[in-house]
């Protein structure tokens, strides 16, 4: 009988993994099925230019994962049992189980409204892909009224000033504000706040420091101070939280749903159980827990495929790299940020903005895609025995692509 592992979540942790599963083991005695609620890859990284307005690619799955012999089912996860060793999944047929050897928890992350009265009836946020094309729609149907809208971004961190900065740029019709709880920037150096107050005084992006918002209704914004912003959109970007799957299932979790790994991402709890990206609470080489952000997604993800592929060909597992060196945030199409941080995670000195760091940027998304697209990398069927060493140029070609795509995704840590 085959091993079967199935991949719950196809992100960029979930499909990388998927991949590059595919193209070190042997299909005659691996199988590997992915499980995701939607038919195409969401770029994550780019849903606040999505709901700016801009096209952004949105590949169908089935076309990624094609000719590598991985079984995509299109459902929704609603149970893990690990005793069992089963997924409950809901789809258009109604649904059922799915049995499992290993298993590999991406489920990823999605908005958190804190439990702020009015934030979940009445803001959009873009940690997903129908939420972020619902607050397109809303600031379209602005623009067909002939008005220009004002529009309040709630959250300081990397996501709500991207989002913040994108809007006012791509929509210039709009007020565009952004709340933060702080000192805007404060996860940066001073040259980079400074650059960072810049290019929202350009934008015309209004920033409201130290406020702190205790409600939300539909056409404003209630700040603790008793200040009243007017609102036609309120964009929440106040941080990430993880379905409680995880947890309900038994698996060992943080008071937050994180499931708790070791080094190799296996759960401490349930062996046969891995969790990479958002869902994983994981000890970065520092000490530190690995923030929930994009970059750990390449890291956990590159580390739980190598823990796996080793555990199945008795090959050492090596250790990959667990760190987070940098911060990298795009301020519309044409400016940027790069701010490299030290072991505590505080900013240094040295830090990259204007032109250049944009374009750095969106070429490493553009690289995130595709290694995304391509998850094999071209790697022929005959090189894909279980047992046998890979071709170190394609392993090397993988390994490098890895480090680039998660690289690239440091610019987005929860607010």
């Amino acid at each position: 009988m085959k091993h079967r592992i199935v991949v719950l979540g196809a992100g960029y942790a979930g499909a990388y993994v998927a991949g590059n599963l595919a193209r070190r083991l042997s299909q005659a005695e691996v199988e590997v099925t992915v499980v995701n609620a939607v038919p195409d890859f969401v770029q994550r990284l780019r849903l606040h230019q999505l709901a700016a307005g801009q096209e952004i690619d949105a590949p169908k799955l089935a076309d990624v994962f094609a000719g590598t012999g991985i079984q995509l089912r299109l459902a929704r996860v609603t149970a893990v049992d690990p005793e069992r060793q089963v997924v409950a999944v809901a789809d258009a047929d109604g649904g059922g189980e799915l049995g499992y050897d290993t298993l590999l928890y991406a489920l990823g992350s999605h908005g958190d409204d804190r439990g702020v009265p009015g934030a979940a009836e009445h803001a959009f946020d873009v940690a997903a892909r129908p939420s972020a094309l619902r607050l397109r729609q809303r600031l379209d149907s602005l623009g067909k009224r002939g008005e220009g809208g004002s529009v309040v971004v709630v959250g300081d961190g990397l996501t709500g000033i991207e989002t913040a900065t994108e809007l006012a740029e791509s929509r210039p019709g709009l007020s565009v504000a952004l709340v933060a709880r702080g000192e805007l920037g404060a996860r940066l150096s001073a040259g980079a706040r400074g650059h960072l107050r810049q290019v929202c005084d350009r934008l015309g992006v209004t920033v409201l420091e130290h406020t702190v918002v205790e409600a939300v209704e539909a056409t404003r914004v209630l700040c603790a101070d008793g200040s009243v912003l007017a609102s036609d959109a309120t964009v929440w970007t106040a941080g990430f939280a993880v379905d409680p799957i995880a947890a309900a299932g038994g698996l060992e979790v943080t008071d937050q749903g994180r499931i708790v790994v070791d080094r190799t991402m296996r759960s401490v709890s349930h062996p046969n159980v891995y969790a990479v990206g958002d869902s994983a609470y994981a000890i970065g080489d520092n000490g530190r827990p690995m923030p929930m952000s994009c970059a750990s997604a390449g890291y956990t993800g590159m580390q739980a495929m190598k823990a796996i592929v080793g555990g199945l060909t008795g090959r050492k597992i090596a250790n990959v790299k667990l760190d987070y060196a940098f911060n990298h945030i795009s301020l519309g199409r044409r400016d940027g940020l790069w701010q490299t941080v030290d072991d505590e995670a505080q900013p240094k000195p040295k830090y990259m903005s204007g032109r250049k760091a944009a374009r750095i940027k969106s070429a490493i998304l553009k690289m995130s895609l595709w290694t995304t697209s391509h998850p094999t990398f071209c790697l022929p069927t005959r090189k894909r025995r279980l047992g046998a060493a890979p071709d170190a140029s394609a392993d090397a070609s993988a390994d490098a692509s890895a480090d680039q795509v998660a690289a690239g995704k440091a610019g987005r840590v929860a607010a």
